[in-house]
């Protein structure tokens, strides 16, 4: 008989920064209604609050100053509270702050300004969250679709225009196969294991190696149906194929906003599974995880194609779209270094330093798109940003800073985050996709280069709109990519008490 759990086991406080958003943005719903439809700058500054609240909640949880609930599991187990949980909190939280500012006055100018974008972000935003804490497969689940749904109506926010209606039915169709795909590998790692726990799994894998159980190649199946899923949503290659086409169509500013919540999720519900569930998976007496070599050649696969495509690209938004799929190559990276048992802990820090420096460079690059693009979603090519360090030389400047950081130039946060990953693919003894990270940033010098080249040596007036909320979203991230480029400590502080493997 089912056995209701406790108050003790739900452990309510522990999970207080995701809940409160969650309930602040159902009741946002309710109080829009009310709002008039001239005055949705309230319902702005409602998201706004939600979201500084729940990130300041966060922060004080990271920094030990104030621990929430009892435990380190809320929810009977479908929760785990931890450190990689507030961090993944804290990025997530962050980049839907820069959402909001980015998108306030762009929604002004495509006519556009509706209160449903606002609480739609929000929900995207706690999906994110609860992925990042999951402690069960389930869980992963339902809040993959509850991260996933919002961004499709996002994508396609500037109806009736075909662009985004496009981008949002592709998007749609092919996020909810890939949701078909994660379901199948769950319950084929299911059948396997008995559980979906994550705690569970490790131990009924355990049991399977060393008893040499048949059932370990149903489990193979499940990890690799699994990884597709999950796979699709952080855009690695062979399932990238919607990322250049929703980038393209969507509204710029759910492009800002998606290409770091999106990846977040992924890549932290990645790390749950294979890190945490999965990491002792290890047949035939190898001494890595069954699924690390899939991990890494898949991780070399999307650096390559990423950087390659990405150079014959004349629209801003296709080419950070192609950015986006090398930079979530280089973060499988990492991952793929979490199937070495000694390595696990180190690799999960690596994509939390990674994700959380990748966040403010990619927000700050599409608020710099915002800037120049015209209300008709217009003017994103190349040459809209030709001569502009003679008309707006700070927007020059930080756009500059942008290209350095996705570069991994040294004293941008961009630099850090790939320090890290390497570190740990090394550590790894993952020589040849390291060798293959390395190579490919230099080729991606190339086109971060170019736009540098055209902004300071070729003519042209870029027309530029900057107003506030905008300018301050650049300034953010400026001053983040600074920050944590010039003093990486803080973000090696940040994860380094990130502990996911079990039994280690």
């Amino acid at each position: 008989m089912f056995e209701a759990p406790s108050i003790g086991d739900l452990n309510i406080a522990a999970t207080l920064p995701a809940t409160l958003l969650a309930l602040g943005a159902c009741i946002f719903l309710l109080v829009d209604l009310f709002v008039p439809k001239d005055r949705k700058y309230i319902t702005a500054l409602l998201a706004a609050a939600g979201l500084l609240t729940s990130l300041v909640l966060a922060l004080l949880s990271l920094m030990n100053i104030i621990e929430f609930g009892s435990g380190e599991t809320a929810f009977a187990g479908l929760y785990i509270a931890d450190q990689f949980t507030d961090v993944v909190n804290v990025v997530v939280l962050f980049t839907g702050l820069m959402g909001v500012l980015v998108a306030y006055n762009y929604l002004d100018r495509i006519g556009k300004q509706r209160g449903e974008y606002y609480y739609l972000l929000l929900f995207t935003t706690v999906g994110v969250m609860f992925m990042g804490s999951a402690g069960d497969l389930v869980t992963v689940f339902v809040a993959l679709e509850l991260l996933s749904i919002p961004l499709y109506i996002l994508s396609g926010f500037r109806w009736p225009q075909e662009q985004s209606e496009e981008s949002a039915l592709k998007y749609f169709i092919l996020g909810a196969f890939s949701s078909g795909f994660l379901v199948y590998g769950i319950a084929m790692i299911y059948g396997a294991t008995g559980t979906t726990e994550f705690r569970g799994i490790w131990l009924a894998v355990d049991e399977i190696i060393a008893q040499d159980l048949s059932s370990k190649y149903l489990l193979l199946l499940g990890a690799g149906l699994t990884l597709v899923g999950l796979g699709f949503k952080v855009a690695a290659v062979p399932f990238h194929m919607w990322t250049p086409d929703v980038y393209q169509g969507a509204p710029t500013s759910v492009v800002a906003y998606m290409s770091v919540a999106a990846k977040v999720g992924g890549f932290a519900a990645l790390v749950r599974v294979f890190a945490s569930g999965m990491s002792n998976f290890v047949l035939d007496g190898a001494t890595a995880a069954a699924w690390q070599d899939t991990m890494w050649l898949i991780a070399a696969l999307t650096m390559i194609l990423g950087n390659l495509v990405a150079i014959v690209q004349t629209d801003l938004k296709r080419l950070f779209a192609y950015s986006s799929i090398a930079h979530a190559g280089y973060i499988l990276t990492a991952v793929a270094a979490a199937g070495s048992a000694a390595v696990t802990n180190e690799a999960a820090q690596a994509v939390a330093i990674y994700l959380a420096a990748y966040a403010f460079t990619n927000i700050g690059v599409f608020a710099v798109i915002i800037s120049v693009e015209k209300d008709d979603s217009s003017n994103t090519g190349l040459d809209s940003l030709r001569g502009m360090s003679r008309t707006q030389p700070l927007l020059a400047a930080s756009m500059t800073l942008f290209m350095f950081s996705l570069t991994g130039i040294p004293l941008t946060a961009g630099f850090v985050g790939k320090w890290f990953v390497f570190k740990s693919a090394i550590a790894a003894d993952l020589f040849p996709v390291a060798v293959i990270g390395v190579l490919t940033s230099l080729v991606s010098a190339y086109y971060y280069l170019r736009i540098v080249w055209l902004m300071y040596f070729e003519e042209g007036e870029p027309q530029v709109y900057i107003p506030w909320p905008l300018a301050s979203a650049i300034s953010l991230a400026v001053v983040g990519t600074l920050l944590l480029g010039i003093f990486p400590y803080l973000l090696q502080e940040m994860a380094q008490d990130i502990v996911l493997a079990f039994g280690r």
